[in-house]
């Protein structure tokens, strides 16, 4: 080992990291990742078999969005989750950086800022860096290549010439943004107060501003949409929707949706791995439309997700995962409205498209009415600039002048907010705050208290355990300032503060949890660091004269463990109680409906002529279909048709369904591993896999075994292709199909099996996958290292095999890849069959074509 290796070795020493999948976090960067992490010390964590962190052994969590189930489980045990540039700056300053400034918490508006001020007074220097530390910025001494931005009030300041003459690229922008940005509690765009020709002090404020568009509000601007989105390219099919693999999903009968439209939001749902159903109990995800009626009540107290259609449109167009407290109309609005508003005749000004329509839905969930108009009968303006006519006259008739933010904390805390705090009345002279709109999110704890209060004694194991994550997760957050609602993880105890932790967190955070934290429930003492002079001291992973936070986090579970454990066994117990493999509710509701129709058919002997004789003995249906199999490798059913179609309608009989190659499974059965299509394209869905021994055993005996008996286990073949099954199953589950996401991989025609063999395993793993031939014409598009931000070059695969035809294609597809600032990778399939089975993209130089098929080169 080199000395460098040898001092790289310690950076991440006794850190157990996990990664959480997403649209900017691929698995190919997760990958890289983990390699860079393992070469500095740190231990990288697979799934659990379920695809979820295993976060009692995790010390940090490696996230770009806080859009993941797992993460106020993080919170309640107070996980540091940052985002992938937190392994980059500490491998680059070979010391473990603060977490504060990578959380992924949109709400930590100046992460990733890294600033200095120039000719500014002390005590105006102390303050902008203090608050900007506060919201996740960080302090530079210097102006240094680091820095990304610089506050000053003269662009001739000598610190700033000399950094530019050294190539600086930030940002010198001037302390009115900054104050800007503290007021509204929003990151408000820099350009209007860049030096050296600031927009503010050249324009008035009445000047024209063009009105800007807002991401935040795709797919969220109504509570109730009519139609459901069109897939992402119009003529495509919509691909499957993996976010809801093994979700349980009941719509709520208030929905205002016909039956053709639930029919098909229910085959998305099924597309997707999960299923519908229709008691409250069995659901995970709960739609409605209003904050109201026992099923609303049941779900939220028994911490279901609760959503409303147009978080559901949302998850089923992004196929990403994110919270229905989010955004303010993903969540059921409240029946009556907001207590205040019903008097109110709310206008709007300086608000376009998207976010126009937004505030019109979100006046009226207020219970407000919407004006399209502003007359003297108005009570409030909304207004995103200050400078319209309607602004001029609102004051004369005795109209309140309020920005967006007034409206959507009302709505988030469900109460009318007084209309003299700051930052309802801040207007930046050159900004539009159209373009942070949609940024507020709810407040669980307030809904809690006014739509769904107590529950506690009907609640299931299941359901108390995450009512406590809840409450740990709120105890932990910050309750009041800009930094309400959240948690950074655990940091330094620092030694000024003399042991006296209680200063360091919350207000009112000690008698919180005095009142209502459970007693068997332990959360960790939270301390913020505190400045003392030297720049961004280093927290430990360690608390110091702590024990490890592995052990910190194992002993906060463990008072959540009995319920857990309770949980699971009373699980065993109805699944042996009932038909399915897992559990006996369908055996207990068909007994319920058995004993209904008794009491419906049952009868005093004076009432025969009332009692009606059926006139056709009802044909038995068929049961509930609980297990959706994928068969691959079983030679029971070869070429006796006859057979299979009897053992199948057996099989129906106890609730099995054998479905085809690409459809959504439960398990998937083989004799033993296999590398066919088949097998490898459901494995990428991380479905249980199984012995086709289990279906043997269904058919001779007519009766149904406990399916976790029948687990595969087949040493040889995991050591044949170094990978573990059970391993890639959790991985699978992690990456819902999206294992090869942004990874083109091209074939030649003449490969051997035939093209789309391959295209179906890529595509199984998310991969973009195109033939590649002598004339087709597919080029990727001419990049330079600079225009791709002189990151290194991502792979591009091309699967061939060696003949003369595949060979000829070779040194095109290489000035291909060149040209798009790609590195060519011309190997075997195998290379493709390696990667989905192991469910990790990996890659080895054996699997180059001059490398796999060096015996055929002699």
């Amino acid at each position: 080992m080199t000395n460098r290796a040898a001092n790289l070795s310690s950076v991440f020493h006794e850190c157990s990291v996990a990664f959480v999948p997403s649209a900017t976090l691929t698995p190919k960067s997760i990958s890289d990742f983990s390699a860079l992490l393992q070469d500095n010390g740190a231990t990288v964590l697979d799934p659990r078999r379920d695809g979820s962190i295993p976060i009692e052994k995790v010390t940090h969590i490696i996230s770009n969005t806080i859009d993941f189930q797992q993460y106020t489980e993080s919170q309640a045990i107070m996980i540091p989750v940052v985002t992938t540039q937190w392994i980059v700056h500490s491998v680059k300053r070979n010391k473990q950086a603060q977490v504060r400034p990578y959380s992924p918490d949109p709400r930590m508006i100046f992460s990733e800022v890294v600033m200095t001020c120039a000719g500014l007074p002390q005590m105006d220097t102390e303050s902008i860096i203090g608050a900007t530390m506060a919201l996740g910025g960080q302090e530079s001494k210097d102006i240094g290549r680091p820095t990304t931005h610089v506050c000053a009030l003269d662009f001739g300041d000598e610190r700033i010439q000399i950094a530019i003459r050294k190539g600086w690229k930030g940002k010198v922008v001037l302390p009115h943004w900054f104050d800007a940005c503290f007021k509204l509690g929003k990151r408000i765009s820099e350009e209007p107060y860049l030096l050296p020709d600031p927009e503010v002090l050249k324009k008035s404020a009445e000047d024209d501003l063009e009105i800007p568009t807002n991401e935040n509000l795709e797919h969220a601007s109504t509570p109730n949409p009519q139609w459901l989105p069109s897939p992402p390219h119009k003529h495509s099919a919509r691909p499957p929707a993996t976010v809801f693999q093994d979700k349980r999903v009941l719509l709520s009968w208030d929905l205002s949706i016909h039956e053709r439209l639930k029919g098909t939001i229910a085959e998305i749902i099924s597309e997707g791995g999960g299923r519908m159903v229709s008691d409250v109990d069995e659901c995970d995800i709960f739609i409605c439309q209003y904050r109201a009626g026992p099923q609303y009540v049941q779900a939220a107290q028994s911490c279901k997700e609760v959503g409303n259609l147009s978080w559901l449109y949302y998850l089923i167009v992004h196929n990403e995962w994110t919270s229905p407290l989010r955004r303010l109309l993903h969540y059921p609005v409240p029946k009556d409205g907001i207590e205040g508003f019903q008097n109110c005749r709310i206008t709007v000004s300086n608000y376009g498209g998207e976010a126009r329509i937004y505030l019109e839905n979100l006046i009226k969930a207020c219970g407000a009415e919407f004006t399209k108009t502003m007359k003297n009968d108005n009570t409030h303006l909304i207004t995103a600039r200050n400078s319209s006519e309607k602004c001029k006259a609102a004051p004369e008739w005795g109209i309140a002048v309020v920005n967006h933010l007034w409206i959507e904390e009302c709505y988030a805390k469900c109460e009318m907010k007084p209309l003299n705090i700051t930052k309802y009345n801040h207007f930046p002279p050159r900004t539009n705050l159209g373009e942070i709109i949609g940024q507020t999110f709810f407040d669980e704890s307030r809904l809690r208290e006014l739509y769904y209060p107590g529950g506690d004694d009907s609640m299931s194991p299941r359901a108390k355990r995450k009512r406590r994550i809840l409450e740990a997760a709120e105890d932990n957050a910050y309750n009041h300032g800009p930094a309400e609602g959240i948690v950074i993880g655990r940091t330094e105890q620092n030694v000024e503060n003399d042991g006296k932790s209680d200063e360091a967190e919350p207000k009112n955070a000690k008698k919180k949890k005095e009142a209502k934290q459970p007693a068997e429930v332990s959360t960790p003492v939270k301390t913020r660091h505190v400045r003392s002079g030297k720049e961004n001291s280093t927290p430990s992973v360690v608390s110091t004269g702590s024990r490890s936070a592995k052990t910190k986090a194992r002993d906060i579970l463990q008072a959540i463990v009995p319920d857990m454990e309770l949980y699971e066994k009373e699980k065993k117990r109805q699944s042996k109680a009932g038909t399915a493999p897992w559990g006996g509710k369908r055996a207990a509701a068909m007994a319920e409906k058995e004993a209904a129709n008794k009491n419906q058919t049952g009868h005093d002997e004076g009432d025969d002529e009332e009692v009606r004789r059926p006139s056709k003995k009802a044909r038995p249906s068929l049961p509930d279909v609980e297990m959706r199999i994928i068969l691959t490798g079983f030679e029971r059913w070869v070429e006796d048709q006859k057979r299979e179609d009897q053992d199948r309608r057996k099989l129906r009989n106890h609730g099995i369904l054998i479905v085809g190659e690409g459809q959504t499974c439960d398990y998937l059965a083989a004799p033993h591993i296999v590398r066919t299509v088949k097998f490898l394209s459901a494995l990428a869905r991380g479905p249980k896999v199984i012995s086709s021994t289990f279906i043997d055993h269904v058919l001779e005996t007519d009766s149904l075994p406990d399916v976790d008996e029948y687990i595969l286990k087949d040493k040889e073949a995991e050591s044949r292709y170094n990978f573990k099954l059970e391993t890639s199953v959790a991985r699978a589950k992690s990456h819902r199909g999206k294992l090869l996401r942004g990874v083109p991989i091209y074939c030649t025609e003449k490969v051997r099996n035939g093209i789309e063999s391959y295209r179906a395993i890529a595509e199984a793993n998310g991969a973009i996958f195109k033939p590649y031939k002598a004339r087709s014409g597919i080029t990727i598009k001419p990049t330079t290292a600079e225009e791709d931000g002189n990151a290194p070059p991502d792979p591009v695969y091309l699967l061939s095999g060696f003949s003369h035809e595949e060979k000829g294609l070779w040194t095109k597809f290489i000035d291909m890849a060149h040209k798009g600032h790609m590195e060519p990778r011309i190997v075997s399939p195998d290379w493709l069959l390696d990667v989905a089975m192991a469910q990790q993209i990996r890659f080895d130089d054996k699997f180059l074509v001059e490398n796999f098929y060096k015996d055929q080169m002699k």
